[in-house]
């Protein structure tokens, strides 16, 4: 199926990097998809969004942007005027006016959910034992292990930056809720998915998809393709 000049851009969220993304960019590339991954040093929102952007301009044609956990807040801040359309995968979709902090804490919080403390440089790391019973409890220990090893701390100025008017008001998207997930509640991701009118997609999924769930999200994201390149 030929989805025209259609791009993908996928944003890996905090404790992770774009490698978190791998099954999906092979899975897209074998449905005829080209996509990217858009690295963000997870420095404050700002730095992460202008990350973002250094990413898009890269890119020519309509993009659908698709973030996964944290990068959610990301990918909806951006202004980048080539995006047709966005995906939230277990994401977090501030309103305006809110941080990542409001709606990451807005829901009930998992007994197996890690305590999520700041080092004495400002930076979250999560703790080991997390990427098994929280991050990504369906990974197989391979997985774990990498994901282990990879993680990257997010900077407690990406969870306390009040967003603006996020692109998700001006643009349509998909939200594939997490039905398993540890980190995130199930209730608040159909919170947020149902204020932002979004596409409304429910697996029993853990927190990290995009290693556990791969076939499911990348239907999910081509699902967007195909609306973008029908257009």
């Amino acid at each position: 199926m030929s989805f025209g000049n259609v791009s993908v851009v996928l944003v890996h969220g905090a404790w992770a990097d774009g490698s978190s993304w791998s099954k999906v960019i092979n899975r897209l590339r074998d449905q005829g998809v080209n996509a990217i991954a858009a690295p963000l040093p997870l420095t404050s929102l700002s730095d992460d969004v202008t990350a973002l952007d250094r990413a898009l301009e890269r890119i020519e044609g309509p993009v659908v942007l698709a973030g996964h956990a944290y990068a959610g807040a990301v990918i909806g801040s951006t202004r980048s005027r080539n995006i047709e359309a966005l995906v939230y995968v277990a994401a977090l979709a501030p309103d305006e006016g809110e941080t990542v902090s409001d709606v990451f804490y807005r829901g009930e919080t998992h007994p197996q959910a890690p305590q999520l403390t700041p080092d004495r440089h400002g930076l979250i790391w999560l703790p080991q034992e997390g990427f098994a019973q929280a991050f990504a409890q369906h990974a197989a220990p391979q997985e774990l292990a990498v994901l282990t090893a990879v993680q990257r701390p997010i900077s407690v100025s990406c969870i306390s930056e009040a967003v603006g008017r996020p692109l998700w008001k001006d643009r349509p998207s998909w939200f594939l809720i997490a039905e398993q997930d540890r980190m995130i509640n199930p209730g608040t991701q159909n919170f947020m998915a149902g204020r932002m009118n979004a596409h409304v997609r429910s697996y029993e999924a853990d927190h990290t998809p995009i290693v556990t769930a791969p076939d499911a999200v990348t239907h999910v994201i081509v699902e967007a393709v195909q609306s973008v390149s029908a257009r």
